[in-house]
């Protein structure tokens, strides 16, 4: 099938009867048994027409792999398959993978505590190392294509004449000069050798040209030649294909990270009073004012100094280092303009409002010391004093704030040379958060990027604090008022300032300490200053899950109300402890400290608002919460007024006790969070208080005094920020029950404030699985680790409750699948390219394992589940996709394997009800049951046979799932697949490898489950292209994903049971009613994914195709032949072919094939389809091409004869190959120079076929194959030239990797229409892959600086917002491209590759662009010597074959134009070595070919150097005459007698040369070297071709047309003397009535042409083919030229020849096309324009030749006199110089003798057509009027006296007739006048042919068909009108007012009189119909015309009722006269030229 012609076999595909999709299904095994009762309308519910699917197309039954392996593996492919990789071992291995920590140590709980089992599974979960399923050989194949970076190991920078700089010398232009055709004797000689050869110097000798004494050596000695220094890897030469078709990369997903926004770091330099007199305290934070939301947790530092820190010493006994930390990195998730740092200070307490205590600061200055110096001196020791006394308590001071971005944006570096700084590769750049812009941060989120900055410095003014505004609502209404006025106003500032540094955090930070002050890595030698990661609470959610242990209470005390208080407490602070007991003892050191202190604290008290009854505070208390919390644990707040004053004789202590508050941190095993409002206890806390809240305390005894009746005065909020506390109710209450399962529980159990009894347990238990999905997003995602374990947990944990065995594997399934479904769902949440949502991804690529050996798997150590330290990430290297879209389907099918579930029947349904039905009994039956194992000693080697299994269980409850559960689980069938698949592959690790075969390995029960999980899912596919087009999106990735899951079942289970899937997947696919593009296109993906398999050649056993042909017995070169001979050809022509035998021995392969050819051949819109099919190929061979493994040749060999039939599908569809030529780096193809103008492809373009000798139009290689086009035929669906580039790279790919001898034997086999085919594939080969040149890269640089140039604007506009919120978000993926918005589309591996795509180009270094250069010029020679090494095999194959006569012209045809391309002086060497070896094998041939074809090349070719030409005839000269072997022989006369020829043709050539800018001394001169050639048919016929193409070239198209018949008229008489046939032509005769002119072709005599001569009319033209294609030619050209009458008398020549050829199709098309010739004359008959003729005269002696010699010139229709002046003028003056020629501007005879000798005339005169009467009876037509015209006239006005006007009366007029020597038009566009005739008219004669003229135009305007008024007008008025000079009045009244003395006038008078009469007339009508014409206001015009013609009637009447009585008298007898007035005899003279 694959080798029928591409329309054969569409024919073939539509014969196939329409099957109804029951029959097919009937056919495909497995999936429906029975036939289905209904069958299925042939449309789709969509509407699309359903296409015949070919027989060919369906999937064969496959080759039971492992069978195969087991029974007919030979050893040598078994070694084979061992080097690509351990095979068929597994591929999969576990590997445990430590989980990186950033910090020094995990952060885990305090030791020795009991942890709950939700803590201990949490920490678990946190610490454990990830279990990842690698592939041991990943690294190969697909993957390759990353690490394509070795490719300029070895390029060798190849050498192009188009890259070499030219030499600089300027031509100058010769003007043509005209010796050329002065000289006579060069007229004679005009083919003679007028120069002498041996006057030159020949090139150098080539060493060893002559050495070689036969050919086979020569062949054998290039061979070698062309093998060294090839480049191995084709694939490696050329761009990758753009990665939209890379569907089999699986993105792995991102290794689960702790999440950070974006991270800055802030650095205090200095906090500066303007005097220092005390210590201060700074806390620092960031603020959402948009969000009116704190986003980080305070930093605490100081810049005290020693001194200022000794005031405070008593109060801190140790200072840790961490606590001395001066800067702080600072994390932001969402950046916005919004956002602030606020620093706060400090200072200790004193007495004294804050306005008091900062005066000093505000009035002194530490300047003047001299001045203030006593001052000072007090207020230090003042403050000391209060330090010494106070230090403890805090006050607040002032505070600064610092806007972000601001900040940032000042000194932002906005220059795009500065790649790194502007996207930098600071550790800050993160990835977008995993959540899509909800819409309000759409207007700032993303615009800003806190990374790349230059180190900012911000100095803030310090602005004092005021006591009543300390809250945070107070601080965001000043923020606010900041923003708005941008001043600041109404604050008092305080002299002094705060300077910090805002910088980008560096990829370390030395000293850096997590939140939990753990250092982080890399930890330094040194002891830095302490740097604090500050933790951010991030502006919105953040949908990371939690990755770390972490366990932290944030404290916020708001306000305290004691305004009712009577007594004196007004300077407040709340000491603030965390107790585990009501003991003081029991005091936990767990509250973070401040700045220069302990790390830890038992206590803090907050700052103290001076004589403030009910302060404001704004402390933040950071608290380790201990990892157990029991319900003793809580917070004791203790209150008091602090004397600020010491009083006289008072040395106690300086707190007053005000009463007291607690917290217990528990309330119903949850967390208490939130806003609080406390009662304050005064006395003291009564016993077992913290068990209970102070709002509930019970009534004590004694009764507890509350303060104002146990009202709540304090309140405060408290925030956790914790992974072990979910915070959510849904969450919290699964936990607690799926761990009340863990046993050692007692019930009843509490959850929350209810009670749970066992009875109720299971109950309970269900409802919290169900409402999980009732829990929100944020807490979901944080904990989706821990709940996905449970939930995995429980599917397979059988729970006996209360005695009662209880399943929840149902439900828990159903709530796996409705988490997946709500994260899927969820708009905030990113997908990859594949629809998989990334959070589900990264769980199952890193954290999912078998729930029931996840203690084993910690245990393991030795297994199988060793991590290998180098292997760990092995599979890293594919790529990261970026996030698409994905549709949500609503699939309407419905399990009816739940009987409760009604269910429409639709034919779908019957189908996967089929499907279900099929092995499964009722959902019930095997549910409960754990499974027990077939193979009994399989299991007693593995497993306790009752144990249920993990991903049997998963399988099962996938089979019987129904309604929503069931269509989400196939919607998503991704993520259960991935969960078959690890969960496989663990129980795979698990058994013992050796006792468990491969087909053991899983129970028959679990392979119907599989093969039913897949039949439903393909069903699914197909019904969603049925009915939900919409869903389409949806439908491909659902595809992809079960390609994927059978590509890794490929690995784990018998590759026989995959590859059944595989063929009911597809026949499957094909019996829906899918459209075919598709249905093409959902299996190519599919397929695609499976190919990408790593094992995929040795799954397709590459190694059992048979890669060489049988050898020969004895391989010697001798023998070779043979060899050939011997070997049955049909086998290796069945090699070629995609047999069925073929796809079912290599499966996946024939698979892939199928769908190519298949697609090849399919009508597609677009040619989406056949590109998508072509890259699959494409992608595979690049693969293995680049794959380590497969680097030796032998390897090779055998995977490139697996894809042998790809060659044979390749060059059925040549037809659709776009062969423009394209750019080598993947641009769009281009083809150069001046063929993009559509106008310069010549019309002749249907040439029979292309030969460089006999073929007249072709030269240049792209129109040549631009005729291939047009001979083929082009079909719709041509693909696109970067498609065809592709494909053909794989067909070069196959030829240079495929054993030599097979193919070369193929060559030998196929018939010769194949082989054309192929030579033509080689040829658009050559094209495609031509070099283009390092100029086209270096265009580059001046468009690189535009480029930056607009980088920079765009990242402005970036920087300052404007782009919208996801553009930035993809430019921030995008990474660090120069151009944020151009990496859009280049994903993965564009920038690993050497190329990047061209729209790339601007932004390259010169480096790469030269780089690039080296690739394509390395490509380019390594394509052409592929194409090279296959025309040698098919050339030393011809000998032994017969008829191929034609192989060796169609070799050189592809040879010849390999040179007409850009070559390297590499090939070129190659090709000469191959050209010579051709010329030794044929040269009995070249002889006449040569003159020829240089005759042909030298005749068109405007650009050939005759020099290099004469200096290669020299040099073969001399090689003739030093080959001293062959002396003896005729050789050298033989050449010496063909270069003398050649050279003659050449001296012809240089004369035409000249003559390049006057097209008709051109012409001239071609047709005179053409006649010089009468004698030799070939060359006449060369010249006849050359001179049609110049015409053509010119647009003389009936000129081109001429040639071509004088061509046919040349061949039609040879082929008439060598046979008689009665539908020939008789020779040229026949060809007459097309022009008499082709006679001169018969003027060769029979002893002249002797066909018989070798190489004589041997040209392809000289046939009766050649004849008709000639003629067809002919009649094209006269149709552009507008002559359709000669199209039929052409025809008339060809339909005969055709009628006896019987070629029906071909009389059709002729025919069509006579009846458009007709049709044309009918519509275009009298409106076509035929050419306008002058005479042109030439004379003066510098002419030469020239000199007084006339021609006609014919120029196209409405050329003016002027237009051919001009022209001639401007080309003569150039050849003469200025000042030397003259134009003559009237028509009189030109005198010599008046001429001036020294310059020269030319007197151009305009002509008309001249016929006589008789002739004008058959000249009826337009067409006929200006066909075979060989006379011409022109009028010459002159009087007696020498003027040439006068009076009417004595105004004469001279007409003159020339006639040419040929007829026009002929095969040149002048030609000689040979004959002149003169005749004068008298004045009566001028005045009759005057009026007779007058009347003609009058009689004319007035009976048109359609009357146009104002042409009649116009000529009425000239007519009637009195005032008209000259006018008809008054030449009547000259001629007619009398009758003439001389009777010899009589006859003149009255004719003149009967004009007159007629004239009148003709005034009358035509007045008339001017009346019906006219519009209204016309009327008068009419009136006053009427009133004229009836004036001009009455003046006219007298004379014109006067006649000559003579005339009229009666006639008595005839009488005989001479009247020798009408003959004109009496005034003629006739003048006979012949020249």
């Amino acid at each position: 099938m694959a080798s029928l012609p591409a329309s054969e076999r569409r024919a073939f595909a539509l014969k196939i009867n329409r099957h109804s999709s029951a029959d097919i299904r009937r056919h495909f095994s497995g999936v429906s048994h029975g036939s289905l009762p209904h069958h299925r309308n042939s449309y789709s519910a969509s509407g699309s027409i359903c296409f015949n699917i070919p027989q060919s197309y369906e999937a064969v039954e496959p080759v039971d792999l492992d069978e195969f392996l087991m029974s007919q593996l030979r050893s040598g492919d078994a070694e084979l398959m061992q080097e690509l990789g351990e095979f068929p071992d597994d591929d999969l291995e576990l590997e445990l993978v430590e989980r990186e920590c950033r910090t020094l140590r995990p952060s885990v709980p305090e030791e020795g505590v009991e942890l709950d089992p939700h803590v201990r599974d949490c920490v678990q979960s946190y610490t454990q190392p990830w279990l990842v399923v690698s592939r041991r050989s990943q690294g190969y194949g697909w993957i390759a294509y990353s690490e394509r970076t070795d490719a300029n190991r070895v390029l060798q920078r190849q050498t192009f004449e188009s890259d070499v700089e030219p030499d600089k010398q300027e031509q100058v232009e010769k003007s043509p000069s005209l010796p050329a055709l002065c000289d006579d004797t060069t007229r004679t000689t005009l083919t003679c050798s007028d120069f002498n050869l041996r006057a030159l110097q020949p090139d150098r000798r080539v060493e060893s040209l002559l050495r070689f004494s036969s050919p086979e050596e020569l062949d054998r000695f290039n061979q070698e030649a062309r093998n060294s220094n090839r480049y191995g890897e084709l694939f490696g030469l050329y761009p990758p294909i753009d990665e939209e078709d890379a569907v089999a990369i699986r993105p792995i997903p991102d290794c689960p990270k702790e999440h950070f926004g974006q991270r800055i770091l802030v650095r205090c330099q200095t906090i500066k009073f303007e005097i220092d007199i005390e210590p201060f305290f700074a806390t620092m934070a960031l603020y959402d004012l948009k969000e009116k939301k704190k986003i980080s947790e305070n930093f605490h530092l100081d810049m005290n100094s020693d001194q200022m820190k000794g005031f405070l010493r008593a109060h801190t006994p140790n200072t840790d280092a961490s606590t001395l930390a001066r800067s702080a990195v600072f994390s932001i998730s969402y950046p916005s303009p919004d956002i602030y740092l606020v620093v706060k200070i400090e200072k200790v307490l004193q007495q004294g409002e804050i306005g008091d205590c900062a005066e000093p600061y505000m009035i002194l200055k530490e300047s003047d010391t001299t001045k203030n110096r006593d001052k000072l001196e007090k207020l230090r020791n003042q403050a000391e004093g209060f330090c010494q006394r106070l230090g403890r308590y805090r006050m607040p001071f002032a505070f600064a704030t610092v806007n972000i971005m601001s900040a940032i944006n000042s000194t932002l570096e906005r220059e795009t040379s500065d790649t790194d700084s502007i996207n930098g590769r600071s550790s800050m750049e993160k990835k977008g958060l995993p959540r899509r812009n909800s819409d309000r941060f759409n207007v700032m989120e993303d615009n800003y990027i806190l990374s790349g900055f230059k180190p900012a410095l911000t100095t803030c003014t310090l602005i004092k604090q005021e006591g009543e505004r300390l809250s945070d609502e107070d601080l965001f209404k000043f923020l606010a008022d900041i923003k708005r006025s941008s001043g600041q106003r109404r604050v008092k500032i305080i002299p002094g300032f705060l300077r910090l540094e805002v910088s980008p955090v560096p990829e370390t930070v030395p000293g850096c300490l997590s939140p939990e002050l753990i250092p982080v890595k890399p930890v330094s030698e040194k002891n830095p200053r302490a740097v604090k990661e500050v933790l951010e609470f991030p502006s919105s959610e953040v949908y990371v899950p939690h990755n770390i242990y972490r366990n932290l209470l944030y404290v916020y005390p708001l306000r305290l109300n004691l305004t009712n208080r009577l007594t004196s407490a007004r300077n407040i602070t709340v000491k603030i402890q965390f107790m585990s007991g009501e003991d003081p003892s029991s005091v936990m050191p767990v509250i973070f400290g401040k700045s220069s202190g302990p790390e830890f604290l038992q206590e803090v008290y907050t700052p103290v608002t001076y004589h403030n009854r009910s302060p404001d505070f704004y402390d933040e208390i950071k608290i380790q919460l201990p990892a157990r919390l029991t319900e003793k644990h809580h917070l004791l707040f203790t209150f008091y007024h602090i004397s600020c004053q010491q009083k006289q004789n008072q040395t106690g202590s300086v707190e007053a006790l005000i009463g007291y508050s607690w917290l217990p941190l528990l309330n119903n095993d949850r967390l208490q969070t939130g806003q609080q409002c406390l009662p304050i206890i005064l006395d003291k806390l009564p016993v077992n208080y913290s068990l209970h809240s102070p709002e509930k305390l019970p009534a004590q005894v004694p009764p507890v005094k509350w303060l104002e009746n146990h009202k709540g005065l304090f309140s405060l909020e408290l925030q956790a920020v914790s992974s072990v506390q979910a915070q959510d109710k849904h969450l919290e209450r699964f936990f607690t029950l799926c761990h009340a399962l863990e046993g050692k529980t007692i019930f009843p159990i509490r959850v929350g404030d209810e009670k749970i009894s066992e009875n109720m347990f299971e109950h309970e238990l269900k409802l919290s699985i169900i409402s999980l999905s009732s829990s929100g997003l944020e807490p979901l995602v944080l904990f989706l680790h821990q709940v996905l374990d449970k939930l995995f947990r429980l599917i397979m944990q059988p729970m006996v409750i209360a005695g009662q065995t209880a399943n929840l594997a149902q439900i828990a399934f159903e709530s796996v699948v409705s988490v997946v479904n709500s994260l899927h769902n969820s708009q905030e949440l990113a997908k990859d390219h594949q629809g998989r949502n990334c959070l589900l991804a990264t769980y199952l690529y890193f954290v999912f394992r078998l729930p029931d050996t996840q203690h084993e798997i910690h245990t393991t150590g030795t297994g199988g589940l060793m991590a290998h330290p180098e292997s760990r990430y092995s599979t890293l290297t594919r790529a990261t996709a970026t996030t698409v879209g994905f549709m949500l389907l609503q699939s309407r099918i419905r399990s009816s394997s739940n009987p409760d579930i009604p269910a429409p029947q639709s034919p779908e349904d019957a189908e996967v009800n089929n499907i279900l039905g099929k092995g499964l009994n009722h959902p019930g039956s095997r549910i409960s049951t754990a499974v027990n194992i077939s193979n009994t000693s399989q299991s007693s080697s593995t497993r306790p046979t009752n144990r249920k299994l993990f991903h049997e269980e998963l399988a099962l409850q996938m089979v019987v799932s129904t309604g929503v559960c069931r269509e989400n689980v196939y919607k998503y069938a991704w993520f259960f697949f991935e969960v078959l698949v690890k969960s496989m592959s663990q129980h795979v690790s698990q058994l013992d490898k050796k006792a468990v075969s491969r087909r053991n390995r899983f129970s028959d029960r679990f392979k119907d489950d599989i093969t039913t999980i897949v039949n439903v899912v393909t069903a699914e596919i197909g019904n969603i292209l049925v009915k939900q087009q919409k869903e389409l999106e949806q439908a491909e990735k659902v595809n992809i994903s079960l390609a994927f899951f059978l590509y890794d079942l490929m690995s784990l289970m018998d590759r026989g049971f995959v590859f059944q899937l595989v063929k009911n997947y597809c026949n499957q696919m094909a019996a829906k009613s899918v459209n075919m593009s598709t249905l093409i296109s959902m299996r190519l993906e599919f397929l695609r994914v499976l190919c990408s398999h790593e094992h995929y050649l040795n799954l397709s056993l590459f190694f059992s195709s048979p890669a060489s042909a049988p050898a020969s017995p004895s391989p010697s070169t001798s023998s070779q032949t043979s060899s050939l001979c011997s070997f049955q050809d049909h086998k290796i022509a069945a090699m070629f072919d995609l047999s069925q035998d073929f796809k079912q021995r290599h499966y996946l392969t024939g698979l892939l094939l199928t769908e190519l050819s298949t697609a090849l051949d399919m009508e597609s819109e677009g040619g989406r389809v056949q590109q998508k099919a072509i890259n699959a190929t494409y992608s595979l061979l690049c693969a293995h091409d680049l794959d380590q493994r497969c680097s030796r040749p032998e390897v090779k060999a055998k995977i490139a004869a697996l894809y042998l039939p790809l060659v044979g599908i390749i060059i059925d569809s040549i037809n659709y190959l776009d062969f423009t030529v394209s750019d080598s780096r993947g641009g769009k193809g281009k083809s150069g120079g001046p063929e993009e103008d559509p106008d310069s492809i010549t019309p002749i373009n249907q040439s029979v076929a292309l030969a460089i000798a006999g073929n007249p139009f072709n030269t240049l290689a792209r129109n040549a194959l631009a005729s291939m086009a047009s001979v083929t035929g082009k079909t719709s669906n041509m693909l696109t030239a970067e498609t065809s580039r592709n494909l053909l790279m794989c067909f070069l790919w196959i030829i240079k990797n495929a054993d030599q001898n097979l193919i070369q034997r193929w060559t030998v086999d196929i018939p010769s229409s194949q082989l054309s085919r192929l030579l033509e594939l080689l040829t658009i080969c050559i094209s495609c892959f031509e070099y283009r040149g390092k100029q086209s890269s270096d265009k580059v640089s001046t468009q690189a600086l535009q480029k930056s140039q607009q980088a920079k604007a765009r990242l402005e506009e970036a920087l300052l917002g404007g782009i919208g919120a996801r553009g930035q978000m993809m430019k921030r993926v995008g990474g660090n491209d120069r151009t944020l918005g151009q990496r859009e589309n280049l994903r993965w591996r564009k920038d690993l590759t050497q190329w990047r795509q061209t729209n790339d180009r601007q932004d390259k270094s010169k480096a790469e662009l030269d780089q690039e250069a080296i690739i394509s010029g390395n490509l380019a020679t390594e394509t052409n010597i592929i194409v090279l090494d296959l025309l040698e095999m098919i050339v030393q194959a011809v000998p032994l074959a017969d008829c191929k006569d034609n192989v060796v012209g169609g070799v050189l045809k592809v040879l010849l134009h390999s040179l007409t391309c850009n070559q390297s002086t590499t090939f070129l060497s190659h090709c000469f070595s191959t050209l010579r070896a051709l010329i030794v094998k044929n040269f009995s041939r070249v002889k006449m070919q040569v003159t020829m074809s240089l005759a042909s090349l030298v005749g068109k070719s405007s650009d050939i150097h005759e020099e290099y030409l004469r200096r290669s005839f020299r040099t073969i000269l001399a090689y003739a005459e030093e080959d001293t072997e062959m002396q003896s022989t005729q050789l050298p006369s033989q050449v010496d007698e063909l270069l003398r020829n050649l050279n003659s043709i050449l001296s012809d050539t240089v004369k035409m040369k000249e003559f390049q800018k006057d097209p008709e001394m051109l012409m001239d001169l071609m047709y005179r070297i053409a006649k010089g050639y009468q004698t030799s048919p070939d060359l006449r016929l060369t010249w006849l071709q050359n001179m049609a193409e110049k015409h053509n070239g010119r647009k003389c198209f009936t000129e081109s047309a001429m040639c071509l018949v004088h061509a046919a008229a040349l061949v039609a008489e040879y082929l008439s003397m060598l046979e008689d046939h009665k539908y020939l032509p008789v020779g040229s005769v026949t060809f007459q009535n097309i022009s008499p002119n082709v006679l001169e072709e018969s003027a060769v005599s029979d002893d002249i042409l002797s066909p018989d001569e070798d190489g004589v009319c041997s040209g392809r033209y000289f046939t009766e083919n050649g004849l008709v294609g000639l003629l067809e030619q002919a009649a094209e050209l006269f149709s552009n030229g507008g002559l359709y009458e000669a199209v039929n008398e052409v025809y008339k020549v060809i339909v005969p020849i055709l009628e006896a050829h019987r070629d029906f199709r071909k009389l059709a098309s002729t025919h069509d096309k006579l009846q458009r010739a007709f049709e044309n004359i009918i519509q275009k008959g009298h409106k076509r324009m035929f050419g306008t003729y002058f005479r042109v005269g030439f004379y003066g002696c510098k002419f030469g030749d020239l000199d007084e010699q006339e021609f006609i010139y014919k120029e196209p229709g409405i050329t003016h006199l002027p237009e051919i002046s001009h022209r001639l003028e401007n080309f003569y003056s150039q050849c003469f110089g200025d000042g030397v020629l003259e134009m003559i501007k009237d028509s009189t005879p030109v005198d010599r003798k008046k001429l001036n000798p020294n310059k020269v005339y030319i007197q151009i005169t305009y002509v008309e057509p001249y016929f006589d009467d008789y002739e004008m009876k058959d000249r009826l037509t337009n067409f006929e009027k200006n066909f075979n015209l060989r006379r011409f006239m022109y009028t010459t006005p002159f009087t007696k006296s020498g003027r040439p006007r006068g009076e009417l009366n004595e105004q004469y007029k001279r007409k003159t007739i020339l006639t040419t020597m040929h007829a026009f038009p002929y095969i040149k566009t002048r030609i000689n006048v040979i004959q002149k005739e003169e005749f004068d008219l008298t004045p009566i004669e001028v005045a009759i042919e005057d009026m007779q003229k007058k009347t003609r135009e009058l009689a004319e305007a007035t009976h048109r068909e359609k009357p146009d008024a104002v042409m009649l007008q116009m000529v009425l008025q000239g007519s009637v009108t009195a005032t008209v000079n000259q006018g008809p009045l008054e030449v009547a009244q000259v001629f007619l007012n009398e009758i003439p003395a001389d009777p010899k006038l009589f006859r003149h008078h009255n004719k003149l009189r009967l004009c007159f009469k007629e004239f009148i007339l003709r005034c009358g009508e035509a007045v008339e119909k001017n009346k019906q014409l006219i519009t209204p206001d016309q009327k008068e015009y009419q009136q006053e015309m009427k009133k004229n013609y009836n004036k001009l009637r009455e003046n006219l009447r007298p004379m014109l009722e006067r006649k000559i009585p003579e005339l009229y008298k009666p006639i008595i007898k005839p009488r005989i006269e001479n009247r020798d007035s009408f003959k004109r005899q009496s005034l003629r003279r006739t003048q006979d030229e012949n020249s």
